[in-house]
């Protein structure tokens, strides 16, 4: 089920992770994960917990096509890959920001890059 662009960022509001799904760079199979987010306008970031090592982010970079569900609504969307240490920087502040320092020191190992996701209106 799809949900509109104003709907779905409604259901984003009320929720601190939603799930991603990706396709498999190897095997072209949907894999999907729960992953913390922000929005910010019209750009949701991610941030993947072990950076460019992490595999639904090798995933995106010859998949960039995902779907992101929450509460069964679900959105087609293509992830951007941020490299840029400044862009990266500034997420990983919005990030703990929002999660705390303390939560993103426990689970993110590695933080070098992002992703951005532009949603529709």
């Amino acid at each position: 089920m799809g949900a509109g662009g104003e709907a779905f960022r409604r259901l984003l509001q009320e929720r601190m992770e939603l799930e991603l799904s990706v396709r498999g760079r190897r095997t072209g199979q949907e894999k999907d994960r729960p992953v913390w987010f922000i929005v910010e306008g019209d750009i949701l970031h991610l941030l993947p917990v072990a950076g460019s090592d992490t595999n639904w982010y090798r995933n995106i970079l010859v998949h960039p096509d995902v779907t992101l569900t929450v509460d069964g609504e679900s959105l087609v969307a293509s992830a951007r890959p941020i490299t840029g240490p400044e862009l990266v920087s500034s997420t990983v502040e919005r990030f703990r920001a929002r999660y705390g320092a303390s939560q993103i020191a426990r689970y993110y190992s590695k933080l070098d890059v992002a992703v951005e996701i532009e949603l529709p209106r």
